[in-house]
């Protein structure tokens, strides 16, 4: 089964005239820093995304770092691309559904983070134009999403209170736990995890921190009966993962190595991966996600979505995307208070006592964003208009 909605979804006819976009720069603290085998995030550098459409409004989220650490996308050069290329497509034109927006920029190659920003946030215009929830409009199914909760490096290297830290997780309802690991922290952090928690569902994040000279290591974690490893070598690696899964009783989740359908395609067939994390950020928005999750779902391939961080926009998208029926594990969509004291959506992303969210029933997103939080936090607006003028 599709899950691509027909242009005539229900809800009232709609078409995306995109009058005028902004690009709001805010600066987002972190609770607490947030460590990966990448480096150590103290504070979010967030570009908001608002559209208007047709009369209404959508937002989206650049999801890309201030470094080139993940992929090669930042902030200030998705800004350079959205400004030259991606918007000057789109602006002034008329879309007869938001799956025709990226084939405006067909042209322009990679920057899927820049892309994803812009074609989510006419994602939302639509889904509000046509009065029903984002998630319906993606072809979702589901009114409540199990969630889990990925877990940093601490900052001490004390599993002590790593442990400490998943133990008030479990208490909170989370279904799933992911710790990240590097060369030195990844043995003994799941033995003890396990020593601690028995068999709680349990896996651990690379981010690409090995190299296939690591196999004989890394086979040591087959001995934890975890979910997965995700991305244990390199980002744009599908060949040795091959490799390695073949010497692997673990399943291998392949993030930064998947970018669209023929990526998948080719990792399934060399048997480089059994599970795939989407981030529609890193696949280059709802459209392109759409496909992957249909091709995947067509090889029995299960998904869950990862997370780059969000505030409540880009989580809220990530809610809306989980609902479709191929994403049948808990993914990294915590709620709003594991990262910020003040998320700029109201009400905030919360996560129940049983371990999942429930999807907003409004139009669109479904919450709405705290324009005078926005205003407070905001670094730089800039305002491209359908009739040429900028501001």
């Amino acid at each position: 089964m599709s899950t691509q909605p027909a242009a005539g979804a229900a809800g009232r006819s709609a078409s995306l005239y995109i009058e005028q976009v902004e690009l709001i720069r805010v600066a987002m603290p972190l609770k607490k820093p947030f460590t990966t085998s990448f480096g150590t995030t103290t504070a979010r550098d967030v570009v908001l995304v608002r559209v208007q459409a047709g009369g209404a409004e959508g937002w989206g989220e650049l999801t890309a770092m201030a470094e080139p650490l993940y992929n090669e996308e930042t902030v200030e050069t998705a800004l350079i691309i959205l400004e030259r290329h991606l918007i000057p497509l789109v602006l002034g034109r008329t879309f007869g559904h938001p799956r025709e927006v990226s084939g405006a920029w067909r042209a322009v190659r990679r920057h899927y983070m820049a892309k994803a920003a812009l074609e989510t946030a006419c994602w939302d215009a639509w889904a509000r134009l046509k009065g029903i929830p984002l998630a319906r409009a993606l072809g979702g199914d589901k009114d409540r999403v199990p969630v889990g909760v990925s877990i940093g490096i601490p900052q001490s290297r004390r599993i002590e209170d790593l442990l400490r830290e998943i133990e008030g997780f479990l208490a909170a309802g989370y279904r799933r736990i992911k710790v990240k690991i590097e060369p030195g922290w990844d043995v003994e952090v799941a033995r003890e995890i396990r020593r601690a928690f028995g068999d709680i569902p349990l896996m651990l994040d690379a981010n690409s921190a090995y190299t296939l000279e690591d196999a004989d290591h890394l086979q040591r974690l087959d001995e934890f009966g975890l979910m997965m490893i995700e991305q244990p070598l390199a980002h744009d690696d599908i060949v040795d993962h091959a490799r390695l899964q073949a010497r692997l009783q673990t399943p291998i989740c392949l993030d930064e190595s998947i970018h669209s359908v023929d990526d998948a395609r080719r990792a399934l067939d060399l048997g480089a991966c059994r599970i795939i994390n989407v981030k529609v950020g890193r696949i280059g928005g709802h459209a392109a996600m759409q496909d992957l999750h249909d091709f995947c779902r067509s090889r029995g391939v299960p998904l869950w979505c990862g997370g780059m961080l969000e505030t409540g926009v880009g989580r809220l998208h990530n809610v809306a995307l989980t609902t479709l029926p191929g994403f049948t594990l808990p993914g990294d969509t915590a709620g709003s208070d594991r990262y910020w004291h003040e998320d700029i959506i109201e009400p905030p992303v919360s996560v129940d006592g049983d371990g999942t969210i429930r999807v907003p029933e409004g139009p669109g997103l479904g919450h709405a964003v705290r324009e005078d939080l926005v205003e407070r936090l905001a670094r730089e607006r800039r305002i491209f208009r359908a009739e040429g003028g900028t501001g």
